[in-house]
């Protein structure tokens, strides 16, 4: 059997190929900056239906965020090794994986706009990374934790419209600078936590003050990592992430007056980089 895996910091999702059938099942995030070996292990092991298959596994392709160093790259394979002793272990950055599902074999940009952003170039057979993906305390911009930031401080600081903060205070109880700044600094997943209150925005996008955060977080990605590189207007900007999903009218829109061409977006790669693996491998689906 063969396993594939997407994973963010907030969700992994799974596919595995035998030759009867296909099977998909999803995890909470893997990232290793969050994780270490004996993590990945305890989530997979709630999973059942991971678990039912992990002797049978003869190889395993994981494509997640924060593993763009050999050290992170360790701590994932390690905890895969452990939890699937019979399989080839092979762990990438999210990067690739998104590249593979965007692009297939041709060049463009491929961005992630999900809990976190990042963004790279793909030459059509390798991705080429930069200096972007510097993570939810300095980077990230356009992403679920950027504007989940934006929304919470708003609305902390009381200077998000009043019809707006009365909504979110229904929507988010009890949520005050003390527990916010012990969800930041005390508990783990800090950035899935600001993440969440992006959600927000779903229901009152249309709202001029939302507009406008949309507005400025893309911009922001645009002039933070699309216009780094030199030939971006000759390039497709390929998008994989609910937050480019879910907002793709508003993203489009930025992307079109700044003369930026957009190929594909897709809230979740898992599906074409399965198909990319299996292809990759000589195998019909």
């Amino acid at each position: 059997m063969i396993l594939v895996a997407d994973s963010g910091s907030s969700k992994t999702d799974w596919m595995a190929y035998n030759p009867n059938h296909s099977i998909k099942f999803s995890t909470q995030g893997i990232n290793p900056y969050f994780v270490n070996a004996q993590d990945v292990v305890k989530i997979l092991s709630k999973n059942k239906d991971i678990s039912a298959y992990a002797n049978m596994m003869k190889e395993v392709y994981f494509f997640g965020a924060g593993c763009s160093s050999p050290d992170k790259h360790e701590i994932i394979s390690n905890g895969l090794s452990t939890f699937f002793p019979k399989a080839f272990i092979s762990v990438d950055h999210d990067l690739i994986g998104s590249a593979y599902a965007t692009c297939g074999d041709k060049k463009g940009l491929t961005c992630i706009l999900g809990t976190g952003s990042n963004i790279s170039y793909y030459d059509g057979t390798n991705v080429h990374t930069g200096k972007h993906g510097l993570g939810y305390v300095l980077g990230d911009e356009g992403s679920g934790t950027y504007f989940g930031r934006k929304v919470l401080v708003s609305y902390l600081y009381k200077t998000m419209p009043e019809e707006l903060s009365k909504a979110f205070a229904k929507a988010f109880v009890n949520v005050d600078k003390e527990s916010v700044i012990a969800n930041i600094y005390q508990k783990p997943f800090p950035n899935s936590y600001l993440a969440a209150f992006s959600r927000f925005m779903a229901d009152h996008k249309e709202h001029p003050f939302i507009q406008r955060i949309l507005k400025d977080g893309f911009q922001e990605f645009i002039d933070t990592n699309v216009k780094d590189y030199k030939a971006y207007k000759s390039l497709e900007c390929n998008f994989v992430g609910s937050i480019a999903f879910y907002y793709q009218d508003e993203l489009r829109a930025v992307f079109a007056e700044n003369n930026i061409k957009v190929g594909k977006i897709l809230q979740k790669p898992i599906e074409g980089i399965f198909e990319y693996i299996l292809k990759k491998e000589g195998i019909t689906a």
